[in-house]
């Protein structure tokens, strides 16, 4: 599998999912809509909880020898995310020295299912998205869907990939694409002609989704790192 990406457009616009066992065209156009309304040394381990702290909680380790430095959604972090409340998952992504925590604000678009924001002056940005499954899909009480049972592979950017860019996307506009599995976990990734990096995933009735977006004079030099932190997201099904 090659390696797909995600990521572009300047920081403002920074600041500026999903159906049941098969997703309907309607049921996809609804997950857009919604994600359009709600969209871009490791620290102690952190449990599956709804935490009660609002705001920003340090997630972020300092940087190892190569200047990577990982985040785990902290213990205690706080967000309901919209309808179809679950319990969230902790997930972990590498940045490198330079990105810092911004603000998300449920006044900004999307900021219900935005859980977290985050931005280097050298690098780019990116937001990570958390979308209720049952927003969009009846899902069956105890039931755990996976991507693929919820929306195929090809059509996933068709129907999100508006609400990240804010154009359409179509398959031309895709310069890579592949599956991979992380830790027993399906992903589907994705970098796009505008420097736009996905990477999405579905545990416990949420679509995970991390994306980066950088413009052109910071693609030129960030391009490789910014591949590493989308091929790094991964959900901690182990502490679910």
């Amino acid at each position: 599998a090659r390696s797909t990406r995600c990521a572009a457009s300047e920081e403002r616009e920074q600041r500026s999912a999903v159906p049941s066992a098969t997703l309907s065209r309607r049921g996809l156009g609804a997950a857009a809509a919604a994600l359009a309304l709600g969209v871009c040394s490791a620290p102690a381990p952190a449990l599956a909880v709804q935490g009660m702290i609002a705001g920003r909680v340090p997630g972020l380790a300092p940087a190892d020898a190569n200047g990577v430095r990982r985040y785990t959604r902290p213990e205690g972090k706080s967000g309901g995310h919209g309808v179809g409340w679950t319990e969230i998952t902790p997930y972990t992504f590498d940045v490198y020295e330079g990105w810092e925590e911004i603000p998300v604000s449920i006044a900004d678009p999307g900021g219900t299912e935005i859980d977290v924001r985050f931005n280097s002056d050298e690098d780019g940005g990116l937001k990570v998205v958390l979308a209720p499954v049952l927003r969009f899909a009846d899902v069956k009480e105890g039931a755990n869907p996976t991507i693929e049972e919820l929306i195929p592979f090809e059509r996933f950017m068709a129907g999100f990939g508006p609400e990240l860019t804010q154009n359409p996307v179509d398959d031309d506009m895709i310069v890579d694409k592949f599956v991979d599995t992380r830790d027993g976990l399906t992903y589907y990734n994705f970098e796009l002609k505008d420097h736009t990096l996905v990477a999405a995933t579905v545990w416990k009735k949420r679509v995970n989704i991390i994306c980066l977006k950088a413009p052109s004079r910071q693609w030129r030099t960030s391009a490789d790192k910014l591949r590493n932190t989308m091929k790094s997201f991964k959900v901690l099904t182990a502490q679910a």
